[in-house]
């Protein structure tokens, strides 16, 4: 399925890049993505569009508008997301966030418990446990980032940037320069560790929550899943096997088929 693309205003003044997944029929799902962004092919919001409408914006700082500096912290990222919703004309959608994406979508959650329907996060960041450290993705040398976002590094070259030899630390370097700007955005509520404090206001997330793990994820590990089921009062958690952080990349047909068996199923969650 071939995404859409469109760029809206929010109240804020700010625009935003949006691409689109499905047929404009079915229920609204807003999916806020991670680290590296949206990929030239996402599957799994092509798969998820087969049931849904799926609005996949494009944080400041990962696309060609030049508006990263905009925001500054987290409570403007949830601001903007919310602004986001609202710029795209819908009411109560699933929020379903990625790696820092998921970070914000619970923070929009906790800040606006009665706008959104059901809340699903991928390889979640947002939570600190002391006696298990997250690896710093802005620290690690060039050829180390593929062993942490993917569980065949391998997949690296193949699934994040057509024609790049990501494999090399070469490769992997130029990559890292051309998505400074990124890493620049996602350091805002992520460097120098992955902690705003949201743990503090999970008590007011009452939506029907999905945590997915992702079965091989070397950032975001199983104390962390638990960490979140624990934490929110709706939560049920589902793993997506042979898979690191870049599960949406790796594994896009069982990540899908999670979302979809959790948000469009009859009845309560």
């Amino acid at each position: 399925m071939t995404a859409t693309a469109d760029t809206i205003a929010t109240a804020r003044g700010i625009d935003v890049e949006v691409r689109r997944f499905g047929s404009g029929e079915g229920p609204d799902v807003v999916w806020f993505h991670g680290l590296v962004g949206l990929a030239e092919q996402e599957p799994a919001l092509a798969a998820l569009g087969a049931q849904a409408t799926v609005h996949a914006p494009l944080w400041p700082g990962y696309g060609e508008i030049e508006n990263e500096g905009s925001i500054e912290d987290m409570l403007d990222f949830a601001l903007l997301g919310w602004d986001i919703v609202d710029g795209l004309g819908l009411e109560r959608p699933h929020l379903v966030g990625h790696s820092f994406g998921a970070m914000i979508a619970a923070e929009m959650a906790c800040v606006a418990r009665n706008d959104l329907d059901r809340l699903v996060l991928v390889a979640p960041f947002g939570l600190w446990l002391d006696d298990h450290p997250i690896p710093d993705p802005f620290a690690v040398v060039p050829f180390e980032l593929a062993e942490l976002l993917f569980a065949d590094p391998a997949n690296a070259a193949k699934l994040v940037a057509e024609g790049q030899d990501l494999s090399s630390d070469e490769g992997l370097a130029q990559f890292m320069v051309q998505n400074a700007r990124r890493l620049g955005t996602a350091g805002k509520v992520m460097f120098p560790i992955p902690n705003r404090r949201l743990s503090k206001r999970l008590y007011r997330l009452t939506a029907p929550t999905l945590v997915v793990a992702a079965g091989d994820d070397a950032l975001i590990t199983e104390p962390y899943i638990d960490a979140w089921q624990r934490s929110i009062a709706h939560a049920s958690v589902d793993t997506v096997a042979d898979a690191g952080h870049l599960a949406n990349l790796e594994q896009p047909d069982a990540l899908a088929a999670a979302i979809a068996s959790f948000l469009f199923a009859p009845g309560p969650a």
